[in-house]
């Protein structure tokens, strides 16, 4: 009997991938954690959910804390980024239209997820859905990216993925973001001068990652062939499904609209506070 997380007896999809460019990416904190609550008390199934925002910076707390903050966000601002905070850990990523972020939500009422079990678990994901492309990934911190983390996801030391995990209420969200096409280091370069920016050459006591661009690509950069985010979406559908006796897609409940609408309004709250400097 196999002790993957990624079987389920149901798994549900929820696909916000097209959602457009007024989908916010403050809702899609409140979302997963909205989610959280209602899979971790059992009224909801396991569920996967898929999000894309366009051209927004998520930034992480500490970030919120750069010495010259209002220089860095503007140098991202005036390459047409919308800046936020998120109410959870790691530092600066980009999200745009061909980066597909991927939320896995499990209980965790009856037995709790060991946090290499959960991150594991999206690697599993990850290695079905990139099987066709036969791209060799590790999972390993990549120092010179941004938000630099033990399970970043590269190709030749070159990172395209990272995860990160929150847990609130008896729920486990696991998420990545995916970085399908388009330039890596490109990417990575906004930030690289978001730093350099918010720093000014001053030392301060938390380390910020030292970004060097070239350790940093898309997905298709890496395949030398065209990828999208539909792809990697069909894929994501034929995995869930490999991976579990039902498959639905199904809309929020009303319980979690309503859990929505309150999370959402302290995750905006908590955004404008930490950057009340800006």
């Amino acid at each position: 009997m196999t002790t993957s997380l990624l079987y389920q007896p149901k798994w549900r999809i929820i696909d916000q991938s097209s959602l457009g460019p007024n989908f916010d990416a403050l809702q899609s904190f409140g979302m997963d954690d909205a989610l959280c609550t209602t899979i971790g008390s059992g009224d909801s199934p396991p569920t996967m959910r898929s999000w894309v925002h366009h051209n927004t910076v998520v930034l992480g707390i500490q970030d919120t804390r750069l010495p010259h903050l209002d220089r860095g966000v503007r140098s991202l601002q005036e390459k047409g980024y919308r800046v936020i905070v998120r109410n959870s850990g790691g530092l600066a990523v980009v999200l745009d239209e061909h980066v597909l972020n991927l939320s896995i939500i499990l209980p965790e009422k009856d037995f709790s997820i060991q946090i290499d079990k959960g991150y594991d678990t999206m690697v599993e994901l990850i290695s079905h859905m990139l099987a066709p492309y036969n791209l060799s990934f590790e999972a390993k911190e990549i120092t010179h990216s941004y938000c630099p983390g033990s399970y970043d996801l590269s190709v030749n030391d070159q990172k395209f993925a990272g995860i990160s995990q929150r847990r609130i209420r008896n729920g486990a969200a696991v998420q990545i973001y995916l970085c399908v096409s388009g330039s890596g280091s490109q990417r990575a370069t906004a930030i690289q001068e978001f730093y350099r920016e918010g720093l000014q050459g001053e030392q301060t006591k938390f380390h910020y990652p030292d970004i060097q661009p070239h350790v940093m690509a898309s997905l298709s950069e890496l395949a030398q062939q065209p990828i999208t985010v539909q792809d990697l979406m069909n894929r994501l559908l034929l995995t869930a499904k490999a991976h579990s006796e039902q498959l639905i897609s199904a809309p929020l409940s009303v319980q979690e609209i309503q859990l929505f609408d309150y999370n959402y309004q302290r995750v905006w709250e908590r955004n404008e506070k930490a950057l009340e400097r800006v």
